[in-house]
């Protein structure tokens, strides 16, 4: 009997968001190109310091020396591997391309969640699109993104992770500098007796919002409830911080 009962699918945050960032029907993202390899680089930061093996301290990103069970072991590796630190923002630059995309499809498309779908061009394949094949994973996490944009703001207290080292580099004085804001401490802290969303679900917010893409699945929802559970995140920063830059870039060679 259990044999036969479908389990849940547990999907890590890239696969969450490129999961929801990507049209059902067609198999096409949701958001430019540029944008989704962004927010996947960023997803996997977020994932790695969900799991407890990274952390910002300062304003680099470190790996803390723990050894947990996770599918990004090589980009975990890659940040351990590095002599010098660096920051949130160059990681997601490093990490950010083409085949880390297309790879965290294919899990999913192993897992029977998209399908794996050629285009043919002149008998060749010009391009790969990937539409859902079981809808099941994604109506969970659109539910519970949906019930956390609902919940009572007052629910939470503002994220700590990153909010000390923030303030200490501003200035804010040793008090402020010396905050309870522990490093890889995780986004929407619950206040005490309360039921917030999960941090991976909150993650899942601020990332969607970085991209842009929070809007567009959920226009209904209230943004300055969605700001209050993305405050302070440092994987979405991140992401925006490069976004930013390549609009930036491509301003500029535009006036060339």
């Amino acid at each position: 009997m259990n044999a036969e009962t479908p389990q849940p699918v547990e999907l890590s945050l890239p696969q969450a968001f490129l999961l929801l960032a990507t049209d059902d029907k067609d198999g096409k993202p949701e958001v430019p190109v540029f944008a989704l390899r962004t927010t996947v680089a960023g997803a996997i930061l977020a994932e790695l310091d969900l799991v407890g093996a990274i952390e910002l301290q300062g304003k680099h990103v470190r790996a803390t020396g723990a050894t947990p069970g996770t599918k990004l072991q090589h980009e975990l590796e890659l940040i351990r591997g590095k002599s010098r630190p660096h920051s949130a923002r160059r990681w997601v630059s490093m990490l950010e391309g083409r085949a880390q995309t297309q790879r965290i499809y294919e899990q999913m498309a192993a897992a029977g969640i998209v399908e794996h779908v050629g285009e043919k061009h002149l008998g060749r394949f010009r391009a790969v699109r990937y539409p859902e094949k079981d809808h099941a994973p994604e109506a969970a996490l659109l539910e519970k993104i949906r019930t956390a944009l609902r919940a009572d703001p007052s629910d939470l207290q503002p994220p700590e992770t990153g909010a000390a080292e923030d303030t200490a580099v501003a200035g804010g004085g040793p008090d402020a500098a010396t905050q309870d804001a522990t490093p890889g401490s995780k986004p929407g802290t619950p206040k005490p007796g309360t039921k917030a969303p999960e941090a991976r679900t909150i993650a899942l917010i601020a990332l969607m919002q970085a991209a842009g893409l929070l809007g567009k699945l959920f226009p209904e929802a209230d943004r300055v409830r969605a700001s209050e559970l993305a405050k302070d995140y440092w994987p979405s920063r991140a992401v925006e911080d490069e976004l930013r830059m390549i609009r930036l870039a491509e301003e500029e060679a535009a006036t060339l």
